[in-house]
């Protein structure tokens, strides 16, 4: 059994990556002091991440999907020993983000920095990026969009189907016709094992990345991703190997700010102006 909770990094950040319900950690006492714990723990001599940065922003790729300045050519990070490192990307990519996601995909596993990363030559991927012999490196990779100028936002990294292992779903290309994708980590690739299309979870130039959150019903993990007008929220499975549409709620208006689940079982969705409360029984 595990315990679904907050991985988010520099929280100072008034906008930034909906994971509100995402880095898995070991379930608080059931299993602190068995046989299966002493198994799976992380190693505690391990150096970790504690605090990370998109450093030097640059104008070479040109895209901004995020307004400006959000595209950076370093990433930067400080571990529990004190120790800073530097992540510097090739001429033709940026990292095109907002702020850098502390996530683990399973546990006993270090926790990884998930971040997007958009190319001259093919558009944004996602990628996951760990240290490794003291420095940091890129542990593993979505194939690229394929195009320049296209970019992904993510939804969530949690375990969708139960199986203790987190799944990555994103929004790729949520500006033209968005499509909600699920990845899994097979060695050094993320690979997509299922998708569905229909959804749009930013709006260009934003820096406002959280239209979309994972939700917990009946024990089981879903997804809450606007449609490609995002005047209704859709309430998304992860079954077998597939996505299915389980509910969704008409909206007020465009949703353009933070939806976010609350403890009361009601989702708040935020507008330009306001915000609007749903009871989320009433989206099933």
């Amino acid at each position: 059994m595990y315990h679904l909770e907050v991985g988010r990094i520099n929280k100072g950040h008034r906008h930034g990556p909906p994971f509100d319900l995402i880095s898995i950690e070991l379930c608080r006492g059931l299993l602190a002091f068995t046989a299966l714990f002493a198994l799976i723990a992380p190693d505690v001599g391990a150096e970790t991440i504690t605090q990370a940065q998109y450093r030097n922003p640059v104008h070479r790729y040109g895209h901004f999907a995020l307004g400006q300045p959000h595209e950076y050519s370093r990433l930067v990070v400080t571990t529990d020993t004190g120790q800073s490192l530097e992540l510097r990307l090739p001429e033709v990519e940026v990292f095109e983000d907002f702020e850098p996601r502390l996530v683990r995909l399973m546990p006993g596993e270090p926790e990884e920095i998930l971040s997007i990363v958009s190319s001259s030559e093919s558009g944004s991927r996602l990628v996951l990026i760990k240290i490794n012999d003291g420095r940091l490196r890129i542990s593993a990779q979505s194939r690229p969009i394929g195009t320049p100028m296209r970019w992904l936002n993510p939804v969530a990294v949690t375990d969708l189907d139960g199986d203790g292992r987190a799944e990555i779903a994103a929004v790729i290309t949520p500006h033209i016709g968005g499509t909600l994708k699920i990845y899994r980590r097979a060695g050094s690739d993320l690979v997509e094992i299922a998708a569905l299309a229909g959804f749009s979870n930013h709006v260009y130039g934003s820096p406002e990345l959280r239209l979309s959150s994972p939700v917990l019903i009946a024990g089981r993990m879903h997804l809450l991703v606007p449609d490609t007008t995002r005047r209704y929220l859709r309430i998304i499975a992860f079954t077998g190997d597939s996505l299915m549409e389980m509910g969704r709620c008409e909206l007020r208006q465009p949703v353009t700010g933070p939806v976010q689940v609350m403890p009361s079982s009601e989702i708040t969705v935020g507008y330009r102006a306001g915000q609007q409360l749903i009871a989320l029984n009433d989206c099933l």
